[in-house]
């Protein structure tokens, strides 16, 4: 089958080349994001391979359907960037990678509070620097803190788990409880208690009409003086506006982030040689208590080997007629 793979990485890209021939599929890489101004470059396709920043909303849908496209695949767990009702439409299949390594993002998420914490950044700028100095770096055991974790599906499951190894206590909000989680000490409270009783937050939620800004101004007001946020999710979880005023007035003690509402256009893509034009993602950047990665949580070679196997799994699957185990339905 031909495919368009838009949003190409080189760091991705081998793990779909190396076994092509035996797939027996063409590939057309594209670095450009698949959007209404570049929906022209869909012709003479079969697939459409599409990332997290890409926008299917109903212009592209009916776009590339016409071109001949019959089959959207995700090589994300995300689908909130899809128009399902416009695919449903035009009889365009969806597929996605529901999971690919929850370890991959719960240790980021991990490496992430570890890092804002023991300020392991500052640290290692100041030794390559030839200054030894320790002030300014004191942090706080991460034993017996209460973390908060907003949704335990796989991720936040495996993100538990490690928690639990650091001696956390772990509570939960989720409409759906784990027996193992529980078992191994996990409480599941409401979101109201959980924002208003715990030392870290951390969120591992799908994005969607009800979940965007959870985080905003009143959820902030409940919570604990200097309580730790950490985003693996989708980054409009977090009223970022809202979020900035909190690190400001000291309620949001540090951030560790690897998502922003705003980043179609900016993460995944190199900006050093220019000047940035959002001035909100600007005024995140100059806290010393925030780290920001460019969503990266998902960034291993177990993950990156199996979101690869398993849109392989759809498309062969779709070619032969065959049930599509991963397809998302409006």
């Amino acid at each position: 089958m031909k495919i368009a793979f838009f949003d190409s990485h080189k760091f991705e890209n081998k793990y779909y080349t190396k076994n092509l021939n035996s797939q027996k599929h063409q590939i057309t890489f594209f670095e450009t994001r698949l959007t209404e101004k570049t929906a022209h470059l869909v012709n003479d396709f079969d697939v459409v391979c599409c990332f997290v920043n890409d926008k299917l909303n109903a212009h592209v849908i009916e776009k590339i359907s016409k071109s001949g496209v019959k089959l959207l695949a995700l090589r994300c767990a995300g689908f909130n960037n899809v128009d399902l009702v416009s695919a449903k439409k035009w009889g365009l299949k969806v597929v996605r990678v529901p999971e690919y390594s929850p370890y991959a993002v719960a240790e980021h998420a991990v490496a992430l509070l570890l890092t804002v914490n023991r300020k392991i950044h500052k640290a290692y700028n100041r030794v390559r620097e030839g200054n030894f100095s320790l002030d300014g770096l004191v942090g706080f055991d991460l034993h017996r803190k209460t973390v908060g974790l907003v949704g335990a599906g796989k991720i936040g499951s495996a993100f538990a788990k490690i928690m639990f190894g650091f001696g956390c206590k772990v509570q939960i909000y989720d409409l759906v409880q784990n027996p193992d989680l529980i078992n191994s000490g996990a409480v599941y409270v409401s979101l109201d208690q959980l924002l208003s009783t715990s030392d870290i937050i951390s969120l591992h939620v799908p994005l969607n009409d009800k979940t965007k800004h959870l985080l905003n101004t009143d959820a902030f007001n409940q919570m604990k003086s200097g309580v730790v946020i950490i985003n693996t999710g989708r980054g409009a979880l977090i009223d970022t506006k809202a979020l900035i005023q909190n690190l400001k007035n000291g309620k949001v003690g540090f951030a560790g982030l690897d998502v922003y509402e705003e980043e179609a256009g900016v993460f995944y893509e190199n900006h050093s040689d220019e000047v940035l034009s959002d001035d909100v993602l600007i005024r995140l950047m100059t806290f010393p208590n925030v780290i920001l990665t460019s969503h990266q949580g998902f960034l291993t070679e177990e993950a990156l080997q199996n979101i690869a196997d398993a849109t392989f799994e759809s498309i062969n699957a779709f070619e032969s007629g065959a049930d599509l185990r991963f397809e998302v339905k409006c």
